[in-house]
């Protein structure tokens, strides 16, 4: 659900296209402490609260393997932001800026991203710290993050091509 609010002076909206589904699947839920957006952080610390990443079936078996790294990286909908701001003023200080020049949870299509440490896993559930969503927040994808991703895959051509 998009919550309607007014927009801040300099900010503007545009009318949304048509959706067109890209066939994304939420693999799970993102319990946190946080009801509200003004009371979430920011950006999320490695020191901050434990949260859950509840994962569904049929996806429960990609957990394995995950605590081999201590960071990962976790992909989720902010679906409670609303898509058709284009520019925005951030901390309501007048100055307006492109969404894509901003971490704004305001975008056309609201997809967070967060590099968390690893605090565990317990059946269904990774425990995470660095989260900055509220609780109930569909969950898209976990990753290990790609600092910590070893093997490196070997050199391609196209790793090599500069214009």
């Amino acid at each position: 659900m998009v919550r309607e609010m007014e927009l801040r002076q300099g900010e503007v909206s545009v009318d949304m296209p048509s959706a067109r589904d890209a066939g994304l699947v939420f693999i799970g839920r993102i319990r946190t402490p946080w009801t509200s957006r003004l009371a979430t952080p920011r950006q999320g610390r490695h020191d901050g609260p434990v949260c859950r990443l509840e994962i569904f079936e049929p996806w429960v078996a990609a957990i394995k393997g995950v605590d081999f790294y201590s960071n990962l990286e976790v992909l989720y909908w902010l679906h409670q932001s609303r898509r058709d701001i284009v520019l925005q003023s951030p901390k309501n200080n007048g100055n307006t800026r492109g969404t894509f020049s901003l971490r704004s949870p305001v975008r056309p299509n609201p997809i967070g991203t967060s590099i968390v440490k690893l605090v565990g896993v317990e059946g269904n559930v990774i425990l995470v710290r660095g989260l900055d969503c509220l609780d109930e927040t569909p969950l898209i994808d976990v990753k290990p993050d790609r600092c910590e991703f070893t093997p490196l895959a070997p050199p391609q051509s196209g790793d090599f091509e500069t214009e």
